[in-house]
C-alpha cells in the first residue's frame, strides 16, 4: 500500500463523523496562534531599533513571551479537565489579538515586555484545551489528529512571518505584526460557532484538582514518564533558542537579506507541514522511540553544519533537515496524552509542558548572550550536542513502546 492510499484513508476517517468541520476550526486558529507567535524573531531586528535593545535584551523578550505561554499551561489544563474547551479556545485567541494591540502601540521597553506577557497569557490557554478535545473527537487517530493540527500550525508559521515581514518593510514592523488580530477574532468566533461543547465531568472541582494533581505527580514517578518530560524540556530548549535568533542570525552572520532570511524561516515550517502528520501517523504504527529518532537525526547534522554553510541554496537544504524535528511534538505529546487518563489528562498535560516549557524558555535569552559575546555560530554546534543527548536519551528510555 502507497503513501497516498495511506494519507487519504487518514484523511477521511479524520473527516468522517462530522468532526471535520472542528478539526479545521482547531487546526486554522492554532495556525494563527503559533504563525503570530513566529512573527515576533522576524520584527526582532525593528525592534532592537525601536527601543534600543540589545541581542540579550531582544532574547529575554521572546524569552517572556515564551514564559508566560508556559506558566498558563497547567492552569489551563486544571480548566480544560473542568470546563468547556471550546470556551478556553475562543477566549485564547480573542486574549492574544487584544495583546496584539497592545504590542505594537507600546510605547516604552517596559509597556512592550507587559504586553508581551499578557501576549503569553492568552496564547496559554489554547494548547492543553486543544490536546484534550482531540483526544475525546479521536481517541483512536490521537497521532494523526494532532499530527495534521500541527502541521497547520506550521502552515501559519510559513505565511505568517513571510507576510510579516514585507508589511514591516513596506509599512512599519507594527503593521507587521498587528494584521493578524482580525485574524484571531475571526478564528476565536468560528471556535465557538463550529466546535461542540464537551460536557464536563460531574465531580466538584476541588474534589478532582487535589485527585488529579496527586495521580499526575504518581504517574511522573514512573521512570518512563520521567524520561519523556526531560526529552521534552530539552527539545523545548532547542527549539526555542533556534526560532527565537535564526532570522537574526541569517541577516547579521550570513549577510542575508530580511526578506530572503523570513523566506528561509518560513522554509522550516513549511518542511513541518509534511513532516508533522507522517510523524504523527509513525507513532500510532510503529510506536514512540523509532518514530522520535526517525526525527530528531537529521538536525544533529543540520546544526552542525550551518555555521560552515554560506550558499543560499544550501542553507535552504539545512533548514530542512532541521526542520524534521518539528515532527516530534506530534510524537511526544500524543505519548504524554495517552500515559494519562481521560479524568486527569488536562492536568497531566499542563504540569509536563508548564515545567518543560518553563525551564525551555530560558534558551532564548542564553543563546542571545552567546550572540552578544561573538559565539553565534557555536551556539548551533552546543544545539547539534543537545539534539545527539536527546537521542540517546530516547534509545535507553525505558518501556518506551
Amino acid at each position: 500500500m502507497d503513501v497516498r492510499t495511506v494519507l487519504g484513508r487518514e484523511l477521511k476517517a479524520l473527516w468522517g463523523g462530522g468532526k471535520g468541520t472542528s478539526l479545521v476550526a482547531i487546526a486554522t486558529t492554532w495556525g494563527l496562534l503559533v504563525g503570530t507567535r513566529m512573527i515576533y524573531p522576524v520584527v526582532l531586528p525593528s525592534l532592537q531599533s525601536t527601543y534600543g535593545l540589545s541581542l540579550t535584551v531582544s532574547g529575554l523578550l521572546v524569552t517572556v513571551l515564551w514564559l508566560f505561554a508556559s506558566i498558563g499551561q497547567l492552569p489551563g489544563g486544571v480548566l480544560a479537565d473542568r470546563y468547556n474547551e471550546r470556551t478556553l479556545m475562543a477566549t485564547s485567541a480573542i486574549v492574544v489579538a487584544v495583546a496584539l494591540g497592545f504590542v505594537v502601540t507600546a510605547p516604552t521597553p517596559v509597556v512592550l515586555f507587559a504586553a508581551t506577557a499578557f501576549w503569553g497569557l492568552g496564547q496559554s490557554l489554547y494548547p492543553i484545551a486543544r490536546i484534550t478535545l482531540l483526544s475525546t473527537l479521536y481517541s483512536e487517530r490521537l497521532g494523526s489528529a494532532l499530527g495534521v493540527t500541527m502541521a497547520t500550525g506550521d502552515v501559519g508559521q510559513t505565511i505568517l512571518p513571510p507576510v510579516a515581514a514585507f508589511l514591516a518593510a513596506t509599512f512599519a514592523w507594527q503593521v507587521g505584526l498587528g494584521y493578524v488580530a482580525p485574524l484571531l477574532l475571526l478564528g476565536g468566533l468560528v471556535i465557538f460557532i463550529t466546535v461542540p461543547a464537551r460536557r464536563p465531568a460531574d465531580q466538584p472541582a476541588e474534589t478532582r484538582s487535589i485527585r488529579d494533581m496527586v495521580g499526575v505527580f504518581a504517574e511522573l514517578r514512573n521512570p518512563s514518564m520521567g524520561f519523556m518530560t526531560l526529552i521534552l524540556f530539552l527539545y523545548i530548549f532547542i527549539w526555542q533558542s533556534f526560532t527565537a535568533f535564526y532570522p537574526t542570525y541569517l541577516t547579521t552572520v550570513k549577510g542575508l537579506s530580511s526578506t530572503v532570511s523570513s523566506v528561509l524561516f518560513g522554509l522550516f515550517f513549511a518542511v513541518g507541514v509534511v513532516v508533522k502528520p507522517v510523524a504523527g501517523a509513525a507513532y500510532d504504527r510503529i510506536g514512540m522511540r523509532s518514530s522520535l529518532v526517525g526525527v530528531l537525526l537529521p538536525p544533529v547534522a543540520g546544526f552542525s553544519l550551518l555555521p560552515i554553510v554560506e550558499s543560499v541554496w544550501v542553507l535552504g537544504a539545512i533548514t530542512a533537515l532541521i526542520s524534521t524535528m518539528l515532527g516530534s511534538g506530534a510524537i511526544t505529546q500524543s505519548y504524554l496524552a495517552d500515559s494519562f487518563s481521560e479524568e486527569m489528562q488536562g492536568t497531566g498535560l499542563g504540569v509536563i509542558r508548564t515545567t518543560t516549557a518553563t525551564l525551555g524558555a530560558g534558551g532564548p535569552v542564553l543563546f542571545g548572550v552567546i550572540a552578544d559575546n561573538g559565539y553565534f555560530d557555536a551556539g548551533y554546534v552546543v544545539l547539534a550536542a543537545i539534539m545527539a543527548a536527546v537521542i540517546l536519551l530516547t534509545l535507553r528510555m525505558p518501556h518506551a513502546e
